[in-house]
């Protein structure tokens, strides 16, 4: 009889195994068809009309529809997927000290590939060693021009954009010693310079007008401690007039709405002190719209492509809207994170832009480089840190460090 009785007991086992498997498998294939009824609703609807724009963005939604649907249903249940920590510093570590041939595109460029580079192993909490964060300072040094603008390599001329980047690697660096190589006077000098009546800023001398002349110029002055009123006259009504009919800023007045020319706009407004002079709702319509549907990232501009360096140039947007639109209306925002999904834009950067052997890209298929690696993973830490809470997409290792809003540097 006691045979009998567990031969009966196995058997009521085996079958409830087999139920609670079948079950689960009913569950998984519920949840595919789920999700893959969700991923097509919110795919691009052409109305039958074929455009170059539209056939590069459904080749862009089947790439990232192929990782999906690989890898979400199964994330999902396990919410495992990793930040691969270890393979980016290892792919940033190297570039500090050697770089390709390929590279040699950006020779005018160094400082940035120093910024690039110190702030992504900032993000993910690698640390320099004093000695290592001394030479690139000395380097920085170096390229400080007579003039007192930085340049993008020694001899070349000084331009603002290699200045902020310039600046920013120094301020990305924890060594006092490292801010002894820049000279603020001469610094505050070259910045007056660039400044134009009108209150815009040429990015060098002779050179172009853009908005983002008027930030580089901003954060440096401010970074440095040499920000002055008549530094910056008439400056914020210049950036107020590149808002566009859209909502978001275009690089001068009377050009297309973009999310680099916003995010600068926005930023210096705030270190100005002159964001009432723009339409903040209008903004924030804009703001709201430019996060793929199916994607998850972000498009810098109306009918484009998604691209991972918009996770921090758009989304980076949404932490100075707070800011300012909080003060005056309290109650109208909401206070448990930002005003784009989170958790879609870390879904993005996690699936789509990391490459297998460290470093990130702009979108599945693309090569990686410093410059997405940077700007994906200043997203991916703007997306994972709002107000004094974190909300980390996958492992709990995924966590990196939070970044300024306004500087960008940890």
């Amino acid at each position: 009889n006691m045979q009998t009785d567990n031969i009966q007991t196995d058997n009521i086992q085996t079958n409830s195994i087999q139920t609670d498997r079948q079950a689960l498998q009913q569950t998984l294939e519920i949840m595919a068809l789920f999700l893959q009824q969700s991923m097509d609703s919110l795919h691009l609807v052409t109305d039958g009309v074929s455009t170059v724009t539209s056939e590069e963005q459904i080749t862009v939604e089947e790439s990232v529809e192929k990782i999906f649907s690989a890898c979400l249903g199964r994330t999902r249940l396990k919410d495992t997927f990793p930040l691969h920590k270890a393979r980016h510093v290892n792919y940033l570590r190297k570039g500090l000290s050697r770089l390709s041939e390929n590279f040699e595109c950006l020779d005018a460029s160094r400082p940035w590939l120093c910024y690039w580079i110190v702030h992504s192993l900032n993000l993910l909490g690698d640390k320099l060693t004093t000695e290592h964060q001394i030479r690139i300072s000395q380097f920085i040094g170096s390229v400080q021009a007579e003039t007192g603008g930085f340049t993008g390599n020694v001899g070349h001329l000084p331009h603002l954009a290699t200045t902020y980047a310039a600046v920013s690697a120094v301020a990305s660096l924890d060594h006092e010693q490292c801010w002894e190589v820049i000279d603020c006077e001469r610094l505050k000098a070259f910045i007056s310079t660039m400044h134009n009546e009108d209150g815009s800023f040429a990015m060098h001398k002779d050179g172009e007008l853009d908005v983002r002349g008027a930030y580089c110029a901003a954060v440096v002055a401010t970074l440095c401690g040499i920000n002055t009123e008549e530094l910056f006259k008439n400056t914020g009504e210049w950036i107020a007039k590149c808002q566009t009919f859209e909502g978001g800023f275009g690089s001068r007045p009377g050009t297309e709405a973009h999310g680099g020319y916003t995010f600068c706009s926005l930023a210096a407004l705030i270190l100005l002190n002159k964001t009432h002079l723009i339409d903040k709702e209008q903004l924030l319509h804009w703001a709201v719209h430019r996060q793929m549907r199916f994607e998850g990232g972000f498009q810098g501009r109306t009918n484009k492509m998604v691209d991972g360096c918009y996770s921090f140039w758009q989304g980076g947007v949404f932490p100075l809207l707070h800011h300012i639109i909080s003060p005056g209306n309290p109650d109208c925002l909401n206070k448990d994170g930002w005003l784009f999904s989170q958790v879609a834009l870390q879904d993005y950067i996690l699936f789509c832009c990391q490459y297998p052997s460290g470093g990130l890209v702009d979108k599945p298929g693309k090569s990686r480089d410093y410059y997405h690696s940077c700007y994906c993973l200043s997203g991916l830490s703007v997306a994972q840190h709002s107000f004094n809470d974190t909300f980390v997409r996958g492992d709990q290792n995924n966590l990196i460090e939070p970044t300024h809003p306004i500087f960008n540097i940890v």
